[in-house]
């Protein structure tokens, strides 16, 4: 009810669908409580730190401040979800609410493939950002690599001046002094032993990253492919029914309904300051629309579909008044197509019903102007009766106006509009109604 009146948020609309977006809320990080009461660094910690903790920390601090801007960006974005579908999108709000269930829930699977479309390309975001970061570690762990290297050479001449001190000693120094270099020995070979920990360390933390680098890259190549093939699928979920014949710096030709219908725009002048595109805004001088049907050749109902399509064109007045420039030719050609959309399919299920209608005993389906006259007949409920249809190019979000000229039996417009009363509106309106007439009123009394 909330839907048909208009008060139904995006969020609500969602969850009638069956299209389900959570939004995370983010989460905070804390110190464990005995973090402050940790024991004083040993000179092995102290290094560590300096080589490996403090520069990867520095890395994971700027991603992080990239990640956060990142969420107060998208905030604004998930307060969408609670307001007025009616005031985000009111053309889609139009459509929808004279759909059927079957649409709905159609209408709702497309979302939901367009949902994990979206969801996927996040994740290839999300993967692209971890290449990133992974490339800085690795980039942070060469150079600390380097600077140990650096800093294992100075120990390795430090230790080479000791062994000459040493051998100097040998040669008649004190027994102080040589105890002394001794000592000083013994402190950089442990140092030297400590370093060469660290090294080790440091390749097999980039073999590591290395690793999982391929790791990501493979699945970034495996989600590509599938946003290729999400791709194709939303190109081929496209409303549009008009196509482009003629585009140059004086007009525009666009054609419907299988090039049935031409509809010209002439340019003007360009807007000065403003753009349309990658090219200059233009005024629309004029706006013109030119049936091609062979009225001759044509079936009936390609001449109802025209009428009705004109109908709306010419009830709308003057469209250069409703399109001055440019930035309101989408819309425009929108509506028309919304309109055209469902013509197309009322003359689809005219010519169904000529073809099928015994399966539903309709004896004769014939049109005059804009009215539809359906002729039943059936033995076993014993009636004959024409009923006639007036449709107009609002079909099929209206009731239809209709007559009832009953030739044998009793059925009249009182068990017609009790009938029409239980059919609601939406796609393939015109069949329904037939079946349901032929479900209640033309079966075996028994």
């Amino acid at each position: 009810q909330k839907f048909q009146n208009g008060v139904i948020t995006v969020g609500e609309f969602f969850t009638l669908l069956q299209v389900h977006i959570p939004i995370q809320k983010p989460r905070q990080s804390h110190l464990p409580a005995n973090y402050a009461m940790s024991t004083p660094p040993t000179p092995e910690d102290l290094i560590f730190s300096q080589y490996v903790y403090r520069p990867k920390l520095r890395i994971y601090e700027e991603d992080c401040q990239v990640l956060s801007q990142m969420i107060e960006e998208l905030k604004p974005y998930a307060s969408v979800q609670d307001q007025l579908l009616v005031n985000v999108n009111k053309s889609l709000w139009e459509v929808m609410r004279t759909c059927s269930d079957e649409e709905l829930k159609s209408f709702g699977a497309e979302l939901n493939k367009m949902k994990s479309y979206f969801t996927k390309e996040s994740k290839i975001l999300a993967h692209n950002g971890k290449v990133t970061l992974y490339s800085k570690l690795l980039q942070s762990s060469q150079e600390q690599w380097e600077k140990l290297q650096s800093r294992i050479a100075k120990v390795d001449e430090i230790l080479k001046e000791a062994d000459s001190c040493l051998a100097a000693l040998e040669a008649g120094f004190s027994l102080l002094l040589c105890h002394r270099f001794f000592c000083l020995f013994v402190f950089l070979s442990l140092e030297l032993e400590t370093l060469r920990a660290e090294e080790e360390e440091l390749q097999r933390d980039l073999l590591e990253l290395e690793t999982q680098n391929k790791q990501v890259l493979a699945e970034i190549n495996r989600l590509q492919k599938k946003e290729k093939s999400c791709q194709e699928l939303l190109e081929a979920y496209n409303f549009t029914e008009w196509e482009i014949s003629e585009w140059s710096e004086q007009q525009a030709v666009f054609n419907f309904l299988y090039d049935s219908i031409e509809f010209t725009v002439v340019f003007g002048s360009p807007i000065d300051g403003d753009v349309f595109g990658e090219n200059p805004c233009r005024k629309i001088v004029s706006m013109s629309f030119e049936s091609l049907l062979d009225e001759e050749k044509a079936p009936l109902s390609s001449r109802l579909v025209q009428r009705l399509i004109f109908q709306f064109i010419e009830s709308q007045g003057c469209w250069q008044e409703r399109c001055p420039t440019l930035h309101y030719l989408p819309q425009v050609l929108h509506d028309i197509s919304l309109v055209v959309s469902r013509c197309k399919v009322l003359g689809e299920e005219i010519e169904f019903l000529k073809r099928w209608g015994g399966k539903f005993n309709l004896l004769k389906t014939d049109i005059n102007d804009t009215k539809v006259k359906l002729l039943f007949s059936t033995s076993t409920a014993f009636a004959k009766f024409e009923l006639t249809l007036s449709l107009s190019a609002n079909y099929p979000s209206a009731s239809l106006p209709f007559t009832v000229q009953s030739q044998i039996g009793n059925i009249g417009e009182e068990e017609i509009s009790a009938v029409l009363s239980k059919v609601p509106l939406g796609y393939h309106y015109l069949r329904r109604i037939v079946s349901l007439i032929h479900h209640h009123l033309l079966q075996d009394p028994r």
